[in-house]
């Protein structure tokens, strides 16, 4: 049996060799070589921000977007093999991708994130929280936080020719 692998696609492929950072002898974006420790520094900073943005995708106060394009930006900066792991990930790669070439975000992601939000700062805010103030800092935030995605350029599924029968 033919085993295949998931592959990015190969401008992303050509995009990531040409473009992004750093192995121990390569000079990152910034045009100077790191030293090992900022190397590692950067990577475990990645490795974080990681973590926080999958934690982010079932805990919507946590915000999963900047967390992982923050990752994006650590493992382009100090490890080019990070960097394509992450960006070729097969839950969130095409998410950040997508965000980094604003080419948008899916509808159906919108509604879930606006949704899941709506309902936990509601619960907070009627259940767990008695101060005034800071039920109207967390509907503040809810309502900022709805802008936000809603000024995200909405990406739409490409429509398929249906052939027709005449």
């Amino acid at each position: 049996m033919n085993k295949t692998t998931l592959k990015a696609p190969s401008e992303e492929r050509n995009n990531l060799d040409n473009d992004f950072a750093a192995t121990k002898n390569e000079k990152n974006s910034f045009g100077r070589e790191l030293k090992t420790y900022q190397r590692w520094l950067l990577i475990a900073a990645g490795s974080i921000s990681v973590g926080l943005g999958i934690l982010g995708i079932v805990l919507p106060l946590l915000p999963t977007t900047p967390f992982l394009l923050l990752a994006a930006y650590c493992y382009a900066k100090s490890s080019k093999r990070f960097y394509t792991w992450l960006i070729t990930n097969r839950y969130f790669g095409e998410y950040i991708r997508n965000y980094r070439e604003k080419k948008g975000v899916p509808l159906r992601i919108k509604i879930y994130t606006i949704a899941l939000l709506w309902v936990t700062i509601c619960f907070s805010a009627f259940y767990i929280v008695s101060i005034l103030w800071i039920r109207i800092a967390l509907f503040v935030i809810a309502t900022s936080v709805t802008v936000h995605i809603l000024s995200i350029k909405t990406l739409h599924k490409p429509k398929t020719k249906s052939s027709s029968i005449k």
